[in-house]
């Protein structure tokens, strides 16, 4: 059975920082990407970022260089550094794991809550 967890988020003021943390367990998968994706109040899910074993990562353009994304994806494990947040950040923010053979896993989401 495989878990995908996430954790790192938390209630922060504009302008500061967070870093979330995803990691896969239970299963030893042959992972083809990880991505972070979020859910506004009233809003669709929309992708953050994605970083992938072959392709390398990419970025939603609301990100403008304030996230950035790292860890070992072949791994399971997978970080998501968000400086200079806005009050838009606030989210639900999800994990998804995609294997090679495209079985799509996600995790339960850590809510990401920025102040004014």
């Amino acid at each position: 059975q495989v878990d995908v967890v996430e954790s790192g988020g938390g209630l922060v003021r504009r302008g500061g920082s967070l870093r979330l943390f995803c990691a896969v367990s239970g299963s030893q998968l042959n992972i083809q990407n990880m991505a972070w994706y979020r859910r506004a109040p009233g809003k669709e899910r929309e992708m953050v970022a994605i970083s992938s074993v072959q392709r390398g990562k990419t970025y939603a353009n609301f990100v403008q260089g304030r996230f950035n994304i790292s860890g070992e994806v072949g791994k399971g494990t997978m970080f998501l550094q968000m400086d200079n947040l806005e009050p838009e950040d606030t989210a639900v923010y999800y994990c998804r794991v995609v294997t090679k053979t495209l079985v799509f896993y996600w995790g339960r989401g850590t809510q990401v809550t920025v102040s004014s």
